[in-house]
């Protein structure tokens, strides 16, 4: 089964979300900012896409620059910042069974599919 942690207000997470409609496969949808990962989903994630939890973080969010840039962060505190924080998470991310790629761009999820 195909898993896409989605939010709806972002276009390349609909974007992504479109491409596996029209792929017509099926797949199940987590609206993440909703049904928060827990700290050990996110380290399952992270482990499918071969990414270290920095590759994860948009740094560029203003919870990221306001609480976390340039302190001296352990993976561990990375990730239970975005688990209380889950805007941090980049999107949209889509999971099928053991490989995970991060949607940027979303063409990137056919090679999953």
């Amino acid at each position: 089964m195909i898993t896409i942690y989605h939010n709806p207000r972002c276009k390349k997470s609909r974007e992504g979300l479109q491409l596996l409609e029209e792929a017509n496969v099926e797949f199940e949808i987590v609206k993440y900012l909703n049904e928060v990962p827990s700290t050990n989903e996110i380290e399952s994630i992270l482990e499918k896409l071969n990414k270290t939890p920095i590759e994860l973080v948009r740094t560029n969010e203003k919870i990221w620059k306001e609480n976390f840039k340039g302190k001296d962060l352990s993976d561990q505190d990375i990730i239970e910042a975005m688990h209380s924080f889950p805007k941090l998470i980049e999107r949209p991310i889509v999971i099928n069974n053991q490989k995970a790629v991060i949607g940027r761009p979303p063409e990137q999820i056919k090679s999953i599919i």
